[in-house]
């Protein structure tokens, strides 16, 4: 790791806060203390304090200025960025980042990896002129976030990421993140966790498509990640005018056979399956008021944080399931349908939606988290986002002579068997 270079931006603990002695760039410059995310992430902190000229012009923007004339031409190395975790000499950073099983919280890295994608989207939209109106960025979706090994709390750790993929108004930012566990591990090995961002942009006066700056890659690698994002974005538009593929008759028949044992739960549970628990079984919920500490350059709640509350709620629920501490694999396909508002009544509702319990490498448990915004006054609720988490149990599970075994999970009712069918086949399209 190079904790010297122009890119790599440190990060520090913030119960002691290395800014709080540091000269401002200017005298009308806002106190870091009283900008939107401060209560956030220590990640944030250091994004802001780096990017500090570029983040003031976003919060306070020109009025009636122009928009960019001209789109520029950059390459994914003008915004590669990445974060320094100095786990290793950090005590309190360390303590900020620890889980139960001394490894880094999850939920705080998803913050992070949004607030670094924010920042990376930024550096790749800014025009660098002061007398044009900077763009709206916002996290459209999260294409997937991959745990490919276990992320200690007591080692370095880098964050690193770029726009891989640029389209007419939005763009996708690939992250990595690398803890290097000894003398001998190269850089693949290294790669803890992958995962991608997709940000839009809106003319922050009229709120429409805004196009964004050109991406010339020039490696191939970076040519290949190019053509493989290209794919990406081809796939989610065909989706997304419901390109469907099977007979009715074909998804009525999956349909009978996943509510045939729910059948029996309902009309004769005294001759259920023991192995198997009903769908409805597994919910847990939690709710929330969204406070300003959470929102982000914008105004709005930080995707971050809505990603943080639905893996806690996931987690949570896997373990309740399993009856045992899960294991984190993986996030899937995310979609931001909604923004959420600073005072929006946000309520999580979470199920084990199936399972596969006799995949070799372990059990699958697939937890479904649904974000309502919530609208007392206005009898109203609305879906702001779904989550799909992938968990497993921990390997000293397998080694258990109580004959620890993984449920099924089965539907009660036609909406959740189709929920499941929607599922696996969005997981089987994948593979």
């Amino acid at each position: 790791m190079e904790p010297g270079s122009p890119n790599t931006i440190p990060v520090f603990s913030t119960f002691a806060s290395p800014y709080d002695g540091a000269a401002p760039i200017n005298g009308a410059r806002k106190p870091i203390s009283l900008w939107p995310g401060m209560y956030h992430s220590p990640v944030t902190i250091a994004l802001w304090e780096t990017r500090s000229r570029t983040f003031e012009r976003l919060l306070d923007p020109p009025k009636d200025a122009p928009p960019q004339s001209e789109l520029q031409v950059k390459t994914p190395a003008q915004s590669r960025t990445s974060i320094l975790y100095g786990f290793s000499s950090d005590y309190i950073l360390r303590e900020q980042y620890r889980d139960p099983w001394n490894e880094v919280r999850i939920g705080k890295l998803l913050e992070d990896l949004d607030a670094l994608a924010g920042t990376i989207s930024v550096k790749h939209c800014c025009d660098e002129d002061s007398t044009t109106r900077p763009l709206l960025l916002v996290t459209a979706s999260v294409d997937k976030i991959v745990l490919k090994k276990p992320i200690s709390v007591d080692i370095d750790l880098k964050i690193v990421g770029s726009v891989i993929w640029v389209g007419r108004s939005s763009m996708e930012i690939q992250l990595e993140v690398i803890q290097f566990s000894g003398e001998k591990s190269n850089a693949t090995d290294s790669v803890a966790l992958t995962a991608n961002f997709i940000f839009v942009a809106r003319d922050s006066k009229t709120h429409k498509a805004a196009l964004v700056n050109r991406l010339s890659p020039e490696t191939d690698q970076e040519k290949l990640l190019f053509e493989e994002a290209e794919a990406r974005s081809k796939l989610r538009k065909r989706k997304s005018v419901g390109e469907r593929k099977e007979t009715d008759d074909g998804i009525a028949k999956r349909l009978n056979e996943l509510l045939t044992e729910g059948r029996i739960f309902s009309d004769m549970p005294a001759l259920a399956d023991r192995n198997s628990i009903l769908l409805r079984d597994t919910h847990l919920e939690n709710s929330l008021i969204c406070q300003p500490q959470q929102r982000n350059i914008h105004g709005r709640i930080f995707g971050g944080f809505l990603m943080h509350r639905a893996f806690e709620l996931a987690f949570s629920t896997a373990y309740a399931f399993a009856g045992l501490v899960p294991c984190f694999l993986e996030v899937d396909h995310v979609d931001f349908l909604r923004p959420v508002d600073v005072g929006d009544f946000l309520r999580f509702k979470s199920c084990v939606l199936y399972t596969e319990p006799e995949k070799p490498d372990g059990p699958l448990i697939f937890v479904e988290v649904v974000a309502h915004v919530t609208r007392p006054e206005l009898r109203s609720s609305e879906v702001s986002n779904t989550f799909y988490f992938t968990f497993t149990v921990r390997p000293e599970a397998k080694s258990l002579e109580n004959g620890f075994r993984i449920r099924n999970v089965v539907p009660a009712t036609e909406e959740e068997a189709r929920r499941i069918l929607e599922r696996m086949d969005a997981e089987t399209l994948q593979l």
